[in-house]
């Protein structure tokens, strides 16, 4: 019964590409934003990308402008994190989460999904 759910991870070349997948059900429908996020070996968790679920506005870190692209498919609850041009230094576990926006601007993080293991490498 987990509120998100992951998939899309797995060992891809240098110069490849990827697509995850977070799908909402339950509870976390309740919240407006899905982030991505990933930590690499012996690294700190750091943010990607988020995307408004209901009107589609995005936000990219600046380790993800470029090459990542944040998308949603409303019709089945479903935020994707498309990975092009993947170079070793992207070989972290990625993990998605549920949250809100706040007048401020910044979010808060309620749900978390289970994390998938994207692996770049010869």
């Amino acid at each position: 019964q987990a509120q998100l759910v992951q998939s899309g991870g797995g060992l891809v070349q240098p110069g490849g590409s990827l697509r995850l997948s977070c799908a909402a059900s339950g509870a976390a429908l309740a919240y407006d934003v899905i982030g991505w996020f990933r930590q690499a070996p012996g690294k700190d968790r750091e943010g990607l990308s988020c995307i408004n679920s209901r009107d589609g506005t995005t936000y990219y870190e600046d380790s993800a402008k470029g090459r990542f692209t944040i998308s949603r498919d409303n019709a089945k609850n479903t935020v994707y994190l498309q990975m092009n041009s993947l170079k070793p230094d992207d070989t972290a576990v990625y993990t998605c989460a549920a949250g809100r926006v706040h007048d401020s601007g910044q979010n808060t993080w309620a749900y978390w999904g289970q994390g998938t293991r994207v692996t770049v490498s010869s």
